[in-house]
């Protein structure tokens, strides 16, 4: 039998898992081959997205070894890692003693120390979690694990092994496989663990009503976590909302309320520099442009481009790059607890520490609508066409997300919210058909017929500039519904598409 094309069953998923189920198999996969040599995945993802209550449940069904690091020196380190291999060896925890990481992983693994290294009672699966607090004072581990890695790959009679290192500082493990980095090349699995998308996040908070569900993903996003930090699940109603944001999210007491600092934190490349918190502000207000965002911080472009540059590989910010027009990056806030700090919490912190939520809530409505609602009904709305809309539009849908439009005639630029490609054509495809153009209003009046009119005009304006727009699909997002008019021209025209945020959450096609 060739031991390299006979995979062993894979690893039953467990029952108290929710959702995850791409997640688990690729891992499950990996750590079920039944190929000798050592395999590695990597893992990351942010804070409270998952990663450990995953890796846990697969180390325990693998009979594997979880250790999960924390920020101590280096000999304490090492101490902890000996308990942890000790226990897992049903050995005294005073029984083992590591001065040095190779021989800690050597143990752990079960590979002996030599020329041609045996195979001795190890992990079949060891996770190594927040990999990064061993890193500060530790830096030689991904050389060690490189020669473990190699010296394995040499040694054909040795039993599968897993490694799986997992961290939440995205910026240092993404830079473990980069480069002529040692660890370059070796990793089998890369795996990134997302929030979960809006349709998940509601059915994992078990909320019956969408515009609840809606609020509560504008505020919290899709981090499973938060839901182990709140003491009473989210209102039936948005009657309820402001009251459970006073008890939970405003509160000076609750474990939500300085989430942002904690996640600025955790990446070493977020440095407690001004600029940065300044750029993640500008773009919370709504600065999405490079441009934008330089003359709110009062920075040139160019100064800029390390800040965005960090705050993007660390995960804070989020590059949308528009559809139609190549080098016209568009910035966002990745974690909406971040953006609504930014928004909500930050310029209301006073009020809030003098236990005043509903003042300081009130004071904050305008800015709420208009800084977090808005721009996640945007979000959700590009998801939704991408992901959840159907055949409706007539053809399959490639790329999706925002464009900027050029009016030659008015003079001026008009930001599309929505703009769908044809399937299987690149952004920037001159010749791509536009299938769909689509704009998103979370305000509280209904839309009407002047908001068909200016999506219209944007149609003629590409079609004019010789982009294959014509017969372009008009796509109308809104939070509060439209006005009869326009739902009785829409009744009578294929071409325009009226989604409320009820179908956004909406099974159905067509």
């Amino acid at each position: 039998m060739n031991p390299g094309a006979c995979p062993m069953p894979s690893i039953a998923r467990p029952a108290d898992l929710f959702d995850r189920t791409t997640a688990w198999r690729d891992l499950a996969d990996l750590a079920s081959t039944d190929r000798p040599g050592l395999r590695l995945a990597v893992v990351t993802g942010r804070r409270r997205h998952g990663k450990s209550y995953l890796l846990r449940r697969l180390a325990r069904a693998t009979d594997g070894l979880y250790h999960q690091a924390r920020e101590l020196d280096r000999p304490l380190a090492l101490r902890e890692f000996a308990i942890d291999v000790a226990a897992h060896l049903d050995l005294d925890p005073e029984a083992l003693r590591f001065d040095d990481w190779e021989t800690a992983f050597r143990v752990a693994l079960g590979l002996r120390r030599g020329r041609t290294p045996r195979r001795t009672a190890g992990a079949p699966l060891l996770v190594i979690d927040e990999l990064p607090y061993l890193l500060v004072h530790s830096p030689e581990i991904p050389s060690v694990l490189q020669l473990l890695y190699d010296e394995a790959q040499d040694t054909p009679d040795l039993p599968a092994t897993t490694l799986v290192l997992c961290g939440s500082a995205l910026s240092v493990m993404r830079d473990l496989l980069t480069g002529a980095r040692p660890l370059r090349g070796r990793a089998q699995v890369e795996l990134t663990l997302h929030p979960f998308d809006y349709r998940t996040s509601r059915a994992y908070w078990d909320i019956a009503d969408p515009q609840v569900a809606f609020h509560v993903d504008a505020i919290l996003g899709g981090t499973p976590g938060y839901r182990q930090l709140v003491t009473a699940p989210p209102p039936d109603t948005v009657d309820g909302l402001e009251e459970w944001l006073a008890r939970q999210v405003l509160n000076p007491a609750g474990a939500l309320f300085n989430e942002k600092s904690f996640l600025l934190r955790e990446d070493p490349r977020n440095l407690d520099r001004s600029v940065y918190h300044s750029v993640l502000q500008a773009v919370a207000d709504g600065n999405h442009s490079p441009a934008a965002i330089g003359t709110a911080v009062g920075r040139d472009y160019n100064t800029l481009k390390h800040p965005l540059g960090v705050l993007e590989s660390t995960g804070f910010l989020t590059r949308v790059d528009d559809v139609l027009t190549r080098r016209r990056p568009l910035y966002y806030v990745a974690d909406p607890i971040v953006r609504f700090a930014q928004v909500i919490i930050d310029p209301h912190r006073a009020t809030l520490e003098e236990r005043d939520p509903h003042g300081a809530w009130h004071a904050a409505t305008d800015a709420y609508s208009s800084q977090v609602v808005g721009p996640h009904l945007e979000h959700l709305a590009r998801v939704w066409t991408a992901r959840y809309s159907g055949s409706r539009w007539g053809t399959s849908l490639g790329v999706v997300g925002p464009a900027v439009v050029n009016d030659p005639r008015e003079r001026r630029q008009h930001e599309v919210d929505v703009v769908g490609l044809e399937q299987g054509r690149r952004p920037y495809d001159e010749t791509a058909r536009v299938v769909v153009l689509g704009e998103v209003k979370s305000t509280n009046r209904r839309r009407t017929a002047t908001d068909l009119r200016r999506l219209e005009h944007l149609r003629d304006v590409l079609s004019t500039s010789g982009r294959r727009a014509g017969d372009a699909n008009l796509a109308l997002f809104s939070r509060s519904g439209f006005d009869e008019s326009l739902m009785d021209e829409a009744a009578h025209r294929d071409d325009v598409h009226l989604v409320t945020l009820d179908d956004l959450y909406l099974d159905h096609d067509g």
